[in-house]
Parts: C-alpha cells; structure tokens; sequence
C-alpha cells in the first residue's frame, strides 16, 4: 500500500565538503572534483550523490567520502539542507551537505588523479556549480564555530605538531591573526597535549618542541562537565 501515492517525489541528495589543511602553505583547501553529467558537465563541484532507497543520509555521505579518498572513520559533520525549486536545473532535488575533515597526507595520490580531484585554498576557489558556494561558506561558518568549543582541528594536524603549527591552522580557519601568548596559554592549560621529546628543525635553528593530542584525555575531562572553549577571538 502506497501511504503518500498522491503526492510529488523529489530526489534526495548529499554533497560533502572536504577540508584540508596544508601545513606548509598554512591554508584551508577543500577537494572538488569536475561533474561528470550535465548539466553542469565539467565544471567544478563539491563530491555528492543521491541518496540510495534504503540509505540513511549519514552512510550516503560516508559512501560518497569514501568514493573519493577510500577513507574511513573520518571526521564528518552535517551542515545544512538545500532545498530551493531551482537549485538544481536537473530536476527537483533536496541536498544535505555533510563537511568532512581530512588530512591532506592521508589521500593517495593515485586515488585522487583517478577520480579527477584537486585542492584548491578555500580563499580561491573557483566557481562552483549550483549553489555549492554557499554551501562552502556555510560549512566553514559552521567549522569556525565548532572549534571554539570542541577540539575538531586536530583531525587536520599530522600526529605531531608545534603549538606554531597549531596556531597557524587556527588562523587559517578563522582567516585572522591571533595573539600568540594568549593562544598558548590558553591551549597548554587544557592538558590535552603532550610534549615530545623531538623538535621541529626545519624552520628554525634552535628548533620548537613536537606535541600530540591525546584524544582520551579529552574524552575524561568532558565526562566531568569539561568545556573545551578554544575561542580565541
């Protein structure tokens, strides 16, 4: 028995949002991919798809992540539904936008020419088909305001970081300056680092000490009722 036979169906999609960090270029890239269908047939798109029958959106979304990197157990939020009359030409489709956080290192390079992907800085990204641009902006809006409160960011970081490298990818999110002494006073007193006994020789002759995330720490502290509160504004 068909309940809803009387009303109009529409196409249910997801497009993620894919963000990387470039820790030598200290920039937010997102991976795009060119379409492969009209309309819009090679023009440069987020990485989406429609959503299977019997498909929840969060596995649609990790399906279509995972076409693209052959990454799993990645770090994916979603973000907002798009659901205007002529967003797509195609036909009447309803999209739910996921962002994804990845490290750049962690995508093969064999995989990502195969499947036609780039990274481009989130500060020039080329245009984008439909509506994907605003759905890039609300997805970084939305990315500023979840690391202020939870520690979202180290899914871009290498396992090991300097609290210089810590900061710049902070800017590079909030696309601002921030104080220094305060950004490391502030992170240091969470206890949710450690230091290691290596350093970082590369940009500097005397050298800046390694850190690591120690994700369980964090996991204890917020059973307590601990509040991340990174915001460095």
């Amino acid at each position: 028995m068909k309940v809803y036979s009387k009303f109009a169906r529409h196409l249910v999609a997801v497009d993620c949002i894919i963000f990387g960090y470039d820790i030598y270029e200290k920039a937010i890239k997102l991976l795009l991919v060119k379409r492969s269908i009209e309309p819009a047939k090679g023009k440069w798109s987020l990485s989406g798809g429609f959503v299977d029958e019997k498909e929840s959106l969060d596995n649609a979304a990790k399906r279509i992540l995972f076409d693209l990197t052959r990454l799993k157990n990645v770090f994916l939020s979603q973000s907002y539904t798009y659901g205007d009359v002529k967003r797509d030409p195609g036909a009447r489709v309803i999209s739910t936008a996921y962002f994804a956080l990845i490290k750049i290192r962690d995508i093969d390079n064999k995989i990502k020419k195969l499947n036609g992907a780039e990274w481009k800085p989130v500060s020039k990204i080329p245009a984008l088909i439909f509506d994907h641009q605003k759905m890039v902006s609300d997805a970084l809006s939305e990315l500023q305001n979840q690391i202020k409160a939870r520690p979202v960011g180290f899914e871009l970081l290498p396992e090991k970081f300097t609290l210089v490298q810590l900061q710049d990818l902070y800017e590079a999110i909030y696309q601002r300056e921030i104080d220094r002494r305060n950004f490391r006073r502030k992170i240091l007193s969470m206890n949710l680092l450690q230091q290691l006994n290596e350093k970082e020789k590369e940009t500097s002759r005397r050298g800046a000490y390694y850190y690591k995330f120690i994700p369980e720490r964090y996991k204890s502290f917020s059973k307590n009722g601990f509040n991340f509160n990174l915001d460095a504004s």
